[in-house]
């Protein structure tokens, strides 16, 4: 039994997990079906998050920094996502759009919105009626074969024909100094 009902059919799973009591095979079938979510988080970070661009650090540090920074913002959104499909009955964090809740985490940042929390808290928020409000279909049960698809290319970006040398961007230099500056 999955999200998307019975079905039926001959499962052939391979695993290490031996003890039938612990380990029961129908349990082990419904999380084959959960592999999805972590190729959906993947996706959300690479496509969604980062836009298919690469990462700009050029240290190990920095790269480590970039990471953890990209995984802290993905773990908070999911965590408005699941405050806000559990505070309602019968919703399954599944419907909820990933996409719908950056936006509106950006809106918040940008416009500096509810940062400073009144008497009352929130849990829900901003994002979490957005989410709420655009809640996606249910999704279908998946039942195809696993297959290794061929990668996109690292240049397709080449063939978009998107000239990237000519982001807007806004730079802003603040030199504060205690003693005056001499010419």
């Amino acid at each position: 039994m999955t999200t998307a009902g019975r079905r039926t059919g001959v499962y052939r799973l391979a695993t290490t997990l031996l003890d039938p009591h612990a380990h029961p095979a129908i349990e082990l079938v419904k999380l084959y079906h959960e592999r999805w979510e972590v190729e959906s988080a993947y996706y959300a970070i690479k496509k969604t998050m980062l836009g298919r661009r690469v990462l700009r650090a050029r240290t190990m540090p920095g790269i480590a920094q970039e990471v953890y920074a990209l995984l802290s913002a993905y773990q908070a959104i999911r965590i408005a996502i699941a405050d806000a499909t559990t505070a309602t009955t019968d919703t399954d964090p599944d419907r909820a759009s990933f996409s719908i809740a950056l936006q509106t985490a950006r809106d918040q940042v940008v416009q500096a919105a509810n940062v400073i929390a009144g008497t009352t808290i929130d849990l829900v928020g901003a994002i979490g009626r957005a989410v709420l409000d655009h809640l996606m279909p249910a999704r279908r049960h998946r039942t195809s074969p696993r297959a290794v698809k061929r990668p996109l290319s690292r240049y397709a970006y080449k063939s978009l024909r998107v000239d990237r040398r000519t982001y807007k961007a806004t730079i802003s230099i603040d030199i504060h100094s205690t003693t005056p500056i001499s010419p």
